[in-house]
């Protein structure tokens, strides 16, 4: 099969592949709308992701479309902060602060855009994100893995903890819901 010639004088392009970015409060009702779009049944308030953003600008990040008709748009996110081994931010709270003596990073949330699923993006802001913690110092990572996730999450090394203290913060997610962590002291100088 011949393949098309480009019309004179326009060069033919492709889109670039999407890419992590620091978000910034101007991003946030992108972020609302992937958000209502990736996780329909966990609904948060503004006020969430504006403190989050505040309190650890540094691991909160959006995933940037960069193709040609909708270049700078948000295909997708990542919230994530300095937080206590053990604990659960309940689903649509605030935090007030973070703990000065957080001992572990956790992954407040994660989301892509449907047609952005399977892109390799969320590998590589699990990666990223776990080379935050190790520079940090964190020992670990750890989140509440919802909405089907739990599998995801095992293939990037965090293993499933139940404690039943955890059990109604938990709840506020949904039945479903698995407190998960990954020890970084242990997997030292594996994949991210």
């Amino acid at each position: 099969m011949r393949r098309p010639e480009p019309v004179s004088g326009i060069a033919l392009t492709h889109p670039s592949p999407p890419r992590w970015r620091a978000m910034t409060a101007a991003d946030l009702p992108c972020v609302l709308a992937v958000a209502a779009q990736a996780h329909p049944g966990y609904p948060e308030d503004e006020a969430v992701f504006t403190e989050r953003l505040a309190l650890s600008a540094q691991g909160c990040l959006c995933l940037e479309e960069t193709g040609l008709e909708e270049s700078g748009r948000v295909g997708g996110y990542v919230v994530s902060h300095p937080w206590l081994l053990g604990q659960v931010p309940a689903l649509n709270s605030q935090l007030g602060a973070l703990p000065d003596s957080a001992d572990t990073y956790y992954i407040h949330d994660l989301a892509l855009l449907p047609q952005l699923r399977g892109s390799g993006a969320a590998n590589e802001v699990v990666a990223q994100l776990v080379r935050l913690a190790r520079g940090a110092g964190f020992a670990s990572l750890a989140l509440a893995a919802v909405n089907g996730s739990a599998g995801f999450w095992r293939r990037h090394g965090f293993r499933e903890t139940h404690d039943a203290s955890l059990d109604r913060k938990l709840a506020s997610y949904d039945d479903a819901a698995r407190y998960m962590v990954r020890d970084l002291a242990t997997d030292e100088g594996k994949p991210e």
